[in-house]
């Protein structure tokens, strides 16, 4: 089974309903303890490469979004075994030369 850490915000209040939908158990992270949320806490810094800390995601296009989506979602981990969470996800390879090169445009 599938578990899931994330903080104690307020858009984890349907967490029950999302854990009878998905079968994905939900825990709560002390706060102030980001050890307990490594996977989320590695992202941020990931999206911290495109937008400093503070940026308004408000104010971004959905063209741009959906770029920065794409380059992390195609971009090896460490914890994945080297796979990127695509690949994982999708339960297939990619090509990531032909990839990079869609990056560049």
């Amino acid at each position: 089974m599938c578990t899931l850490t994330v903080d104690n915000g307020r858009e984890f209040s349907a967490h029950l309903a999302f854990t009878k939908e998905t079968g994905v158990n939900i825990y709560f992270a002390d706060p102030y303890c980001t050890t307990q949320r490594g996977s989320i806490e590695n992202l941020n810094g990931l999206v911290r490469y495109y937008y400093r800390k503070g940026t308004s995601f408000a104010d971004l296009s959905e063209d741009r979004l959906r770029r920065i989506e794409f380059a992390l979602n195609t971009r090896p981990r460490k914890c994945l075994g080297y796979l990127t969470p695509f690949e994982v996800h999708y339960n297939t390879r990619l090509n990531l030369s032909s990839v990079d090169v869609a990056l560049r445009s």
